[in-house]
């Protein structure tokens, strides 16, 4: 986090300097899409390391910087978010208003799980970014997951740059991936770049707005930064031929439909952005990051609970995404990151939790890279930052410096799939429930719990059944405790109240519970089972749980 921030420069004058320097985004796409080998390629160009390794699960293989649990390792998935922040200098576009050339351009990267049954930890991650990177396979198009994200960024807002990825192996042309993006989600894809070479024979990109060549070079394994050789159009017609021919063809068919870029449409979310990738051989990362600091937008002001906007020159405010724990295996402690929305961070400031009025001190804050941590002193609008032991956090909380602010809350998924757990040894009783109270404070499931089935076998409901597999996964390695999942017959949730909840209770195929947050929950069989109760009980209260934007 930027700890240079100007001496001698008022403290108004620094926040807007410093805000005009951050992109804060995140990468939404369906698994298997290249998402993480994409994240560690914008962390080999921003420098932050020297190579890059890709995620297969095989013995010997590197396993990204950003996967750091041993269960995303050995599957090759994210199942977690991680924030990384780098700095890169734009050679196409210096910061708006910087003393020179050279000053450089903050990026907050908040890495999010692809796979479907982490949708829940997504949309939490999306609440903290200011635009989104969504990642395509080429060969596949949009996929389901990617379908959901999309639309979770549409309701936010939030403006979407597309990344055609593995353009280096065979796929679909371009205008089939264009027009299907246009017709299933109704967004208007505007290349910026047009790869010259078919889907399996990526050899460079058409750049539409100066009409130059950007020819890549291969590297071994794709471990290092491509090298790129710059081609006006002559050159590069030679040197292609009919390769180059057809790209600008294309080109200028895209020009004549008047698919060509507006920023306006696309703070609008109403056009994005393409790019042509491919991350696994460091293929138009470059362009990726340029784009990013030339359109995605800078942090802006945000709207409080009661709908009034927090600008970013305001006293210091910000509002906890995520809350993770055992991500150093040496340290058991428990990580808050929190995404500043107005103001000047400065670590060891003590700040208000809006959640209970209380004071909360700052002492302990850190950037964090994968596992790896570094202190921060100070941070801006748009920053990402993990505060350590922070046992009174939860997702969703207000932290403000001065008059009062508070954030909406942060809505949570609906659950459809339910299991018992309890641990295989009564000795462990203790562990257990600190173990249970941990992971629900995270978000990581909802706990539910009835008198009949007791503290000792609570129920936990979930989005994705492998969510439960990370809970037992964590359980073991970081409390010690041996569990044992008992999958329940319910597919469904209602919340409920407690003049209801007697008659529920009577009903076959429904059981009531509740939840940490005092929530009353009716879990049902199947769907029929509630449109029967529903048509049989018209009195009794019958809610359906926010299920993000759909």
């Amino acid at each position: 986090m930027s700890s240079e921030a100007g001496s001698g420069v008022s403290g108004s004058a620094n926040v807007a300097r410093e805000v005009r320097r951050r992109r804060t985004f995140a990468i939404i796409s369906h698994p298997d899409a290249g998402k993480s080998t994409m994240t560690e390629a914008l962390a080999l160009h921003a420098r932050m390391i020297s190579e890059a390794g890709a995620i297969h699960g095989k013995a010997g293989r590197k396993s990204t910087v950003s996967d750091w649990m041993e269960m995303e390792k050995a599957r090759g998935i994210s199942v977690s978010s991680t924030a990384l922040q780098f700095s890169y200098t734009s050679e196409g576009h210096p910061v708006e208003g910087g003393a020179d050339d050279d000053v450089a351009y903050v990026i907050n990267l908040v890495d999010t799980p692809g796979h479907a049954d982490f949708s829940e930890d997504t949309y939490r991650v999306l609440t903290a970014v200011d635009a989104a990177v969504m990642l395509i396979d080429a060969a596949k198009g949009l996929e389901p997951q990617t379908l959901k994200l999309f639309q979770v960024c549409r309701h936010r807002g939030i403006p979407i740059i597309t990344v055609i990825n593995k353009w280096d192996r065979p796929g679909q042309t371009p205008l089939e991936l264009i027009d299907e993006i246009t017709e299933r989600i109704g967004l208007v894809p505007t290349p910026l770049f047009v790869p010259v070479g078919i889907a399996g024979d990526f050899r460079g990109l058409l750049d539409r707005r100066t009409g130059d060549y950007v020819r890549f070079t291969r590297t071994a394994g794709g471990a290092t930064i491509a090298p790129e050789e710059i081609l006006d159009a002559e050159a590069a017609a030679a040197r292609e031929g009919d390769e180059w021919t057809a790209a600008v063809e294309e080109s200028e068919l895209l020009a004549e439909m008047g698919q060509d870029h507006d920023q306006e449409l696309f703070l609008a979310g109403q056009t994005s952005p393409m790019i042509f990738a491919s991350a696994m051989l460091n293929f138009g990362v470059r362009q990726l990051l340029e784009v990013l600091t030339e359109l995605a937008p800078a942090p802006e002001a945000r709207n409080d609970i009661d709908g009034e906007p927090r600008e970013v020159g305001e006293p210091f405010s910000a509002v906890v995404f995520k809350v993770q724990a055992g991500m150093d295996t040496s340290h058991r402690d428990r990580l808050a990151y929190m995404r500043i929305v107005s103001g000047e961070f400065e670590r060891g400031m003590v700040v208000t939790h809006a959640q209970t009025g209380k004071p909360f001190a700052t002492k302990y804050a850190q950037a964090v890279f994968g596992r790896d941590r570094s202190t921060v002193d100070r941070a801006y609008p748009g920053d990402v930052v993990g505060l350590v032991n922070a046992t009174a956090l939860a997702p969703g909380d207000t932290l403000f410096d001065g008059p009062r602010v508070q954030f909406p809350p942060i809505p949570s998924f609906a659950p459809e799939h339910f299991s018992a757990l309890r641990a295989t040894s009564a000795g462990k009783y203790k562990q257990f429930r600190k173990a249970m109270d941990q992971l629900d404070s995270e978000g990581v499931v909802q706990v539910l719990r009835n008198e009949t089935r007791g503290d000792a076998s609570p129920v936990l409901a979930a989005v994705g059944p492998m969510q439960f597999e990370v809970v037992t996964a964590r359980m073991k390695s970081e409390f010690g405790v041996d569990t044992v999942v008992e999958p329940l017959g319910y597919s469904l949730a209602r919340r409920t109240d407690a003049d209801s909840a007697p008659e529920l209770d009577r009903q076959r195929g429904v059981e009531v519970f509740t939840r940490t947050d005092g929530a009353l929950l009716a879990l049902f069989s199947d769907r029929w089972r509630l449109q029967f109760i529903e048509k049989e009980h018209p009195d009794l209260t019958l809610e359906p749980l926010v299920a993000t934007a759909e």
